[in-house]
């Protein structure tokens, strides 16, 4: 028994070695003159290096949020989507549209919190039921999300924001995730000292009001203190082997200097572009200096607009696909 393990172990950690080599080779070659006017705190880059022997298309864009002639905000609907390019032209031709949060088709709500000018507009999901024999079982995991702060500094924690708060809980340590037969869950079911010792929950990593002024959501978290740490699990993103899946890619991520930076990876084009693990998603990222970084929405939705042009191509077939949520930058 003993043995396997170790063999796994060193498996593992072969495989992590191996990936961590090949997406250090990857090349990107700046392309900010394909996406003019840009400030100078904002570069793009591009690039096609094959990844594990696979085409590879992807771009990333880095900003410096202490720039005061940006804005980092967000955008979001009512009970209905638009494309990436119809909220570029709602919103006055921003620099920089990207889609974030995970959303429902049948109802065309954000799944995951959405804080918008200092105000929560999304919020995220709490309770999944379970099936088969598990019916009467339901779990609530913690969703996701990074932020930009007031005074310009971003963070991600895990959250528990429900409509009847003003704030959201942020669990910046651990993800929080509870199994039980309840329908309906409170930010004390996370942290019960919040009751009466609000000071005592410092000790776990968790704020009892999470003030950003703007933030959007996703997951799984990819990378923690400048090291990769998926919490799929905890979070309830993708069953199955679904973390090795490739597929079209969005991701958000923020370095200790200051810069934040928006990775897209286009993918589901055969012999052209066939996408991302999470795992390769978050070595990528690693390698380009995130001390934290998270996954957002992808496939079908994957889209990032520069000045209104597309970076990469998007994977369905009839082009950008509505969502309702984006992040902008001004």
């Amino acid at each position: 028994m003993i043995n396997i393990r170790f063999k796994r172990i060193i498996n593992y950690s072969l495989l992590i070695i191996n990936s961590t080599a090949l997406n250090a080779q990857l090349k990107w070659t700046n392309v900010d003159s394909l996406y003019q006017p840009l400030p100078p705190s904002v570069h793009v880059y591009f690039t096609n290096e094959p990844i594990d022997t696979a085409p590879f298309r992807a771009y990333y864009l880095v900003a410096d949020l202490k720039d005061k002639k940006i804005d980092f905000t967000a955008d979001t609907t009512l009970g209905r989507r638009f494309t990436p390019t119809q909220f570029y032209q709602r919103n006055d031709q921003p620099l920089v549209v990207v889609n974030c949060t995970f959303f429902s088709f049948a109802t065309n709500k954000n799944l995951n919190v959405v804080i918008k000018d200092g105000k929560m507009v999304g919020y995220n999901i709490h309770t999944i039921a379970g099936r088969g024999k598990d019916t009467l079982t339901y779990r609530h995991p913690t969703g996701s999300a990074l932020g930009v702060s007031k005074n310009r500094k971003a963070d991600i924690a895990w959250l528990f924001a429900d409509t009847a708060m003003k704030y959201p809980v942020a669990f910046e340590t651990n993800p929080e995730l509870l199994k039980d037969s309840n329908s309906w869950v409170s930010k004390f079911s996370f942290a019960p000292e919040l009751h009466h010792l609000p000071k005592t929950e410092k000790r776990r990593g968790i704020k009892d009001r999470w003030k950003m002024k703007t933030a959007v959501g996703g997951g799984p978290v990819l990378l923690q203190n400048g090291e990769i740490r998926i919490t799929n699990n905890e979070e309830l993103k993708f069953a199955g082997k679904a973390i090795s899946d490739k597929h079209p890619r969005t991701a958000m991520g923020y370095t200790k200097a200051g810069k934040l930076i928006i990775l897209v990876v286009q993918g589901r084009f055969a012999g052209v572009a066939e996408g991302a693990t999470l795992t390769q998603e978050a070595i990528i990222l690693k390698d380009l200096g995130c001390y934290e970084a998270l996954n957002l929405d992808g496939g079908g939705s994957t889209c990032m607009l520069i000045n209104g042009k597309e970076t990469i191509q998007p994977s369905d077939k009839t082009g950008e696909r509505p969502v309702p949520a984006v992040f902008l930058i001004k």
